[in-house]
């Protein structure tokens, strides 16, 4: 099978899926035994474009008989790091999907079937954002991931659950549209293309001031990464149930945005060229600021679910940072905390909704002592936690050193001191879960244990172990993804 027929397939297996899944909604068996099947395809096809990437190669598929603007056709091209990225969104709708099994179904939830299809749909956009191969393929399924999780946001049908959807749609359409868009329009203007092309496609085409002005169009169009103040819209989709926020935070929405910011910052403006203008400062403190504010905020916040979006927006930031500083250390950081945070927060969500399925708990104030109840479950936190925190020996440990060292490298050491505070106020919003769950006792224990709290059902419980070792695994593979993260700012000869 040829690199191009696998590319083709990556964006087939997921869509035909969700086809077939359809079909087999009078079946639930069946239905989630195809969604699992499917996933696991999906997966496997990735990876078997993972040597010939490694190897340097860069596959890709042009569709010439679709062409929305002149001289730039629907086109896909494999390249290290949507390779990543693809190789991160699969194999975590693997475990997503064994988890939404058991959250679905211990808590009775209504329309799965809808829920399984759309998820399928979302995980085909999210493979042709990844291996989009110009700005017009991308924005094309970067906005069918909006829309084609916009029915997972309002899954529960009540008012909360509407009202969260349209903050979400509005938000992001808003930005993709009035200022992605026509980002999108001016650059292929100016440059006359809007292909990703190594060292960028704008240098010596526009001026500064020009520039300028496409940075703000790009880094506030791309809303999903949710930079400050483009970010209520991930807070308010957190009324959707907890396999969707996992979906919103670690596999599919969010990682689009920070994805993105990376690929229009090599491939677009070119890190060197960027540097060189100094223009990417400003948009450094914006991330920097959102990744201090966000976390204040967690700190704030009772609700669980909540609690972990504000962690997300401080997070995704770390990404945007990663990009603005220009420089080979940042790249490699900020593409390095894509995978790092995905793995630790979809742990983290799935803790989450592992409590509320075994408990009905949302809030963290009447979470005191359930980690002698459920000790897999909070342990499993603990892990995702420190990983997020960016202890050794867990994965995000890597990537906020690399970052750090980004930073440093470009003389920016307010910058440091910001990704240092953020580490110790990550501790202070996640930490007192733990220790609240473990060394606190449980009110009324004896009536607690009375009425049967215990672990959540093992579709639950496994996958969030799964992705908890996986936050330890990544600290001691963080060589393998660094060197493959190095292919994008090697040349290529």
């Amino acid at each position: 099978m040829t690199a191009e027929t696998q590319i083709l397939l990556t964006l087939a297996l997921p869509s035909f899926g969700a086809l077939l899944i359809g079909l087999c909604g009078r079946r639930p068996n069946l239905r989630e035994a195809v969604t699992l099947t499917t996933a696991g395809l999906l997966f496997g096809n990735v990876l078997l474009l993972l040597p010939e990437i490694a190897a340097g190669a860069r596959p890709s598929v042009t569709l010439t008989q679709v062409r929305i603007f002149p001289n730039v056709p629907i086109r896909f091209e494999v390249e290290p790091l949507g390779m990543m990225f693809a190789v991160i969104a699969s194999g975590l709708w693997i475990v997503n999907s064994l988890y939404s099994i058991g959250y679905m179904r211990g808590n009775g939830e209504q329309n799965q079937t809808r829920f399984y299809v759309c998820f399928a749909i979302a995980l085909a956009s999210t493979m042709g954002v990844a291996f989009a191969g110009n700005m017009l393929t991308l924005f094309i399924f970067y906005e069918a991931l909006t829309l084609s999780t916009y029915p997972l946001v309002i899954h529960k049908g009540n008012e909360a659950a509407r009202a969260g959807g349209r903050v979400y749609l509005g938000i992001l359409l808003a930005t993709s549209i009035g200022l992605l868009l026509l980002g999108i329009l001016a650059t292929w203007n100016v440059a006359g293309t809007l292909d990703f092309v190594p060292g960028g496609i704008l240098e010596g085409k526009v001026s500064e001031p020009v520039v300028g002005l496409l940075l703000f169009l790009y880094m506030f169009g791309i809303g999903k990464a949710a930079l400050m103040p483009i970010h209520r819209w991930l807070p308010s989709a957190m009324v959707a149930p907890t396999p969707v926020s996992a979906l919103l935070h670690a596999v599919a929405v969010v990682k689009a945005g920070v994805f993105t910011v990376l690929k229009v910052t090599i491939y677009i403006f070119g890190v060197d060229s960027l540097g060189r203008t100094g223009l990417n400062d400003w948009v450094a403190y914006v991330a920097a600021a959102t990744i201090l504010l966000a976390s204040l905020i967690a700190m704030t916040k009772d609700n669980l679910k909540a609690r972990l979006a504000y962690s997300t927006v401080s997070q995704l930031s770390y990404v945007v940072l990663g990009a603005m500083l220009a420089s080979t250390l940042g790249i490699i950081g900020g593409g390095m905390h894509i995978a790092m945070h995905a793995v630790g927060k979809i742990t983290l969500f799935f803790c989450a909704g592992a409590i509320y399925v075994a408990t009905h708990k949302t809030e963290i104030s009447d979470m005191t002592g359930i980690g002698r109840s459920m000790p897999v479950t909070m342990f499993a936190f603990l892990l995702g936690s420190l990983s997020i925190i960016g202890l050794p020996p867990f994965g995000g440990s890597w990537s906020k050193w690399y970052l750090a060292l980004g930073a440093a490298e470009t003389g920016q050491t307010l910058l440091v001191a910001v990704l240092m505070i953020s580490s110790l106020l990550n501790v202070a919003y996640l930490m007192p879960i733990v220790a609240r769950a473990f060394f606190l006792p449980p009110p009324g224990e004896a009536g607690a244990a009375a009425v049967g709290i215990r672990e959540a059902p093992m579709f639950c419980v496994v996958p969030l172990s799964i992705t908890a070792l996986g936050c330890l695994a990544l600290f001691f593979y963080a060589d393998a993804v660094y060197d493959f993260l190095t292919l994008l700012v090697t040349p290529q000869g």
